[in-house]
């Protein structure tokens, strides 16, 4: 992307011991005029590896992922904000892309962009991991993260449009990768529905999960990614009962908050 962009771009990203990874997601947005990074007590070193890359850093206590991504966005200056993640790469062919829309007559408020995802450094094509849309190209001050405990997304006011050239998401390098940012992940969706009301039980955390696993595995055609469409469908089914058994385990009293399980 050329810096002669009619409207500059921030390009926002929150970080914690990100150190393998960040230097690939930083090295695809160099064209931009501004890069935010928000770091939650990291020990790796990437907060000075970012500086490194000409991004502005900001080393403040974990607030949770939207907090922490508006805490990024209230940070940008451009007119024009990119959320990215870590694991995440911007092709020259989508840059050249996000040049020619917000350079035009009339943009939208915002932009959904597709992402290929990759699993243990292998494309999925299935299972509900392609096109994967989600918006991360938006205006500043049209856009902001709604305050969930996991999955957050932008909520744009207005017109939202479409890029057709995808990120990269280069997300877990395995299963013990997986299973490691599932447990996290798992608490934290457990929380938001502890809030939400939503009822649990053996037969919705069996139902649940078996249906997590016939919707990437059959319905969106998983089995064509072969023996890694068919793991993907199983970790998401364990993922999925995981999250169900931790809303019954906070629901029912059976650990009570400051207790933690003996062993720990």
């Amino acid at each position: 992307m050329s810096r002669d962009l009619q409207d500059g771009v921030s390009v926002i990203i929150i970080t914690h011991d990100e150190a393998p990874r960040i230097p690939d997601c930083l090295r695809s947005v160099q064209w931009a005029r501004e890069i935010i990074v928000v770091d939650g007590g990291s020990t790796d070193g990437t907060p000075d590896i970012c500086r490194d890359f000409g991004a502005r850093v900001f080393e403040e206590d974990w607030k949770g992922y939207a907090a922490q991504k508006n805490s990024a966005l209230d940070k940008a200056s451009q007119p024009w904000v990119l959320s990215l993640d870590a694991d995440e790469r911007v092709t020259g062919e989508s840059a050249e892309e996000m040049r020619r829309v917000l350079g035009g007559p009339n943009p939208a408020r915002g932009y959904s962009i597709p992402r290929k995802n990759y699993f243990a450094g292998r494309r999925i094509r299935y299972g509900g991991w392609y096109p994967d849309r989600s918006v991360r190209l938006f205006q500043r001050g049209a856009g902001r993260f709604e305050e969930r405990a996991v999955h957050e997304r932008v909520r744009v006011d207005g017109v939202v449009g479409t890029l057709r050239h995808p990120l990269l998401h280069y997300t877990y390098s395995g299963i013990s990768d997986f299973l490691r940012r599932a447990d996290r992940y798992s608490s934290l969706s457990a929380e938001e529905y502890a809030r939400q009301g939503r009822p649990t039980g053996p037969l919705r955390m069996l139902g649940h999960s078996l249906f997590t696993f016939l919707q990437m595995y059959v319905l969106k055609l998983g089995f064509l990614d072969g023996y890694h469409g068919f793991l993907l469908a199983c970790l998401y089914s364990h993922y999925t009962f995981v999250k169900y058994a931790k809303l019954k385990e906070r629901t029912s009293g059976a650990l009570a908050p400051g207790n933690p399980p003996a062993g720990r």
